[in-house]
């Protein structure tokens, strides 16, 4: 069964860390977008099994519950939506009140997910986050009352300036607030992002070392400290890592990620959306005017649509396949793919396992979480 990605580009404010495709809040042009996205997900209607959707952005929750209906309404009446699916919504903590959740919930979403990020004021001030520590409780809260039973947030750690006992301050409160599900990412700061400039301007503008310093990232030990320490007391609070970057409470892992991770279908509508179905990739134009007025001259939407090789295939099985806990089933695999991956590649992975980076039980194998901090390099070997 297939998944659905819908992508909200609308922001009130764009984070300083940010790379996704989003832009500033236009209401005019949210009117035009959404009505543009229900005509494409109507002129896509097709006998496809979906277990899946996922509203992602930008910030979902700038979407009324009423635009959100329409959307759900149209991918329901486009494809075969299974009564129990999967149907989650991002949000941001300011952007929701009691009233938005009722709605949201009545609407069909029920699942929600809430960027965090961090909950000390000026971690918060610096990533250009809106809310304030104390708003994820108070939104979890309401969002509980609506009858919300399944709400994962986002954390991140390595920020600029912070120290472990910052990052196991987030940590704590994160799971004093009882989430099903959790994600921890380590920043990345890609080239030009606006935190990466300030942390750079401020090291040549003669500020002085302590001010240089609290702006700074840890050392790379330091984070895989954060790292290390946040999983366990997350899994003492009972919430077990199931991938690099994610942890769930049994039965609560994010059913529509995993198809990303295993090798699963998806596809994806709105602007910047990718899929990837019946060995088949293609993406939608990025830019948000764009999507809207092809859509409203019936013209495509989609760009780069190509046919992927096994060898691509495989590849990034592999790559996906060994961010999970559970690893990689070689007889599952073999039989999916037609290669056995520990015949392929299994000297060059052999010093991981010797080494403690890489775990192997008969036929399957993994990365240990000591190997998770030292992914990329692992990975490569399959390239």
């Amino acid at each position: 069964m297939a998944g659905l990605y819908l992508h909200i580009p609308f922001c009130q404010a764009i984070c300083s860390y940010c790379n996704f495709t989003r832009g500033l809040l236009d209401e005019a042009v949210k009117a035009q977008y959404v009505a543009a996205l229900v005509s494409d997900l109507q002129r896509h209607a097709e006998a496809v099994s979906v277990e899946t959707i996922y509203l992602g952005g930008g910030t979902p929750s700038l979407l009324t519950p009423a635009e959100l209906g329409a959307i759900l309404e149209a991918s329901r009446a486009s494809f075969d939506v299974a009564a129990d699916a999967e149907i989650t919504l991002e949000a941001n903590p300011e952007s929701v009140t009691a009233r938005s959740l009722d709605g949201y919930r009545a609407a069909g979403a029920n699942r929600l997910s809430f960027c965090a990020q961090s909950f000390r004021a000026d971690e918060l001030a610096r990533l250009g986050r809106l809310h304030t520590p104390e708003r994820p409780a108070e939104v979890v809260a309401l969002a509980r009352a609506a009858g919300f039973d399944n709400v994962s947030l986002d954390l991140m750690l390595w920020l600029p300036g912070q120290t472990v006992a910052h990052a196991r301050e987030s940590v704590d409160r994160l799971v004093a607030i009882g989430p099903e599900h959790a994600s921890l990412y380590l920043l990345e700061l890609y080239p030009n992002a606006p935190l990466k400039e300030s942390m750079a301007r401020l090291r040549s503008s003669g500020a002085t070392a302590r001010q240089a310093m609290s702006w700074q990232q840890s050392s790379d030990d330091e984070a895989a400290d954060m790292y290390v320490e946040a999983l366990e007391r997350l899994e003492r609070a009972g919430l077990e890592q199931y991938e690099i970057s994610n942890v769930a409470r049994p039965g609560y892992r994010s059913r529509h990620n995993v198809k990303y991770w295993q090798g699963g279908e998806w596809l994806g509508f709105g602007c910047g959306a990718h899929t990837t179905a019946r060995g088949r990739r293609w993406r939608n134009v990025s830019a948000t005017v764009d999507y809207c007025d092809r859509l409203e001259a019936g013209r495509p939407v989609t760009l780069d649509d190509r046919a992927l090789d096994v060898g691509e295939r495989v590849e990034e099985a592999l790559f996906t396949g060994l961010r999970m806990t559970d690893g990689i089933d070689g007889r599952n695999f073999a039989a999916r793919y037609g290669v056995d991956p520990w015949s392929r590649y299994g000297d060059a992975l052999s010093p991981f396992v010797a080494d403690g980076f890489v775990w192997r039980r008969a036929a399957a194998f993994g990365l240990t979480r000591k190997g998770m901090l030292v992914a990329n390099e692992i990975l490569a070997t399959f390239v």
